[in-house]
């Protein structure tokens, strides 16, 4: 099964499945149903450096999702489906969203296919620092882009630490699938450490659609999670060709969901490179709180872009009222935009200040 309770409950930010807290429905005919979700209420203060200060209310990141379950032939067998109210985020005057696809899975033993998780969020997820941001994973690792966190395509082959992902390209004429190979020690302790290497087919002349030119990029990203009682201390690092659409960054700036940023002004990929670094301490059993500093940065930039890094700093502290209702306050700055332009409402990124409030009740 993809996602087991152990690891939704380790990977420990706001855009996960909420599938550790599902409620289960009962047997029918030998197969397993639960449901899960969460539903969210969350308010966000912008204070850009350019422009107004504004305030943004909104609940469609509420969702939810069902799971079936069952055993054949001594093989397990799961079908799982999410979605959530997210719709697009191009219109700030409306205030009814479609209901969109999330995760739609289907796992049999070690092997998992369907839309869901890249092999980059799950090389860095269960190893970061707790995040209400819901904007992706965080800004400094090779995961940084919510465009393309879930492919519309992927295949997890999942044994024991190992990780192979084979996924939808980006690049649409790619000759092979985007891919991650990545692997996962753990000790006694509770300490995490993980190693991925990143491949794929990068468009070379992303400015003209009729040559499909393409040259092989890859990366390379660590990251590490240390137990310490009540406190956690989470580090990343990556660099490499080839990464700028999955990290959110390159060349052009923020990257959404297409790969220009990969290619500099001459033609050549340029080289990302990235880290981040966040400590979380569990202050009493109702309130934890977490401190977290990213960045990512551009060998080679274009010429209006007034920085090649892209910086995040954050903090925040959760508090739970009661099991499974939070509460929480979030503080960011960073100083260049991380999402495309169209984004509005409470997902824009702009450079400045935030403050997000939420209210979250997981079922």
């Amino acid at each position: 099964m993809l996602i087991k309770n152990k690891v939704a409950q380790a990977v420990i930010v706001a855009s996960l499945s909420s599938q550790g807290f599902a409620l289960e429905l009962g047997d029918f005919n030998g197969t397993q149903f639960s449901i899960g979700g969460y539903l969210k209420a969350e308010g966000v203060f912008n204070n850009p450096d350019e422009g107004s200060s504004t305030f943004d209310g909104s609940a469609r990141q509420s969702r939810i999702n069902f799971t079936a379950s069952r055993v054949e032939d001594g093989h397990k067998i799961t079908g799982f489906i999410e979605g959530d109210f997210w719709d697009n985020n191009t219109t700030a005057s409306d205030t009814t969203y479609a209901y969109r696809l999330r995760h739609a899975t289907i796992s049999v033993d070690n092997l998992t296919v369907g839309q869901t998780w890249n092999g980059q969020f799950f090389a860095n997820a269960p190893f970061d620092t707790e995040m209400i941001n819901l904007w992706g994973l965080g800004i400094g690792t090779v995961a940084g882009n919510g465009a393309v966190v879930r492919p519309d395509l992927v295949v997890h082959y999942v044994d024991k630490g190992l990780r192979l992902t084979f996924q939808d390209p980006v690049y649409a004429d790619a000759s092979y699938p985007d891919m991650v190979a990545a692997y996962t020690y753990r000790t006694p302790e509770g300490h995490a450490f993980n190693v991925a290497v990143t491949g794929r087919d990068v468009d070379m002349t992303p400015s003209n659609s009729a040559d499909s030119d393409s040259k092989f990029g890859a990366a390379l990203s660590l990251a590490a999670k240390l137990k310490f009682g009540d406190t956690s201390l989470s580090l990343s690092g990556f660099s490499g060709k080839g990464a700028g659409v999955y990290a959110g960054w390159g060349y052009q700036g923020a990257s959404g969901a297409s790969g220009v940023a990969e290619i500099d002004g001459q033609g050549d990929m340029v080289t990302l490179t990235g880290f981040s670094a966040g400590i979380g301490h569990k202050v009493s059993d109702k309130v934890r709180v977490n401190l977290r500093y990213g960045q990512v940065t551009s060998d080679e930039i274009s010429s209006t872009l007034a920085d090649d890094t892209l910086k995040l700093t954050l903090a925040n502290v959760i508090y739970t009222y009661l099991p499974g209702l939070e509460f929480g306050l979030e503080v960011r700055d960073q100083n260049m935009a991380n999402r495309p332009s169209v984004a509005v409402g409470t997902s824009a990124r702009p450079a400045g200040q935030q403050v997000e409030v939420m209210a979250m009740y997981k079922f």
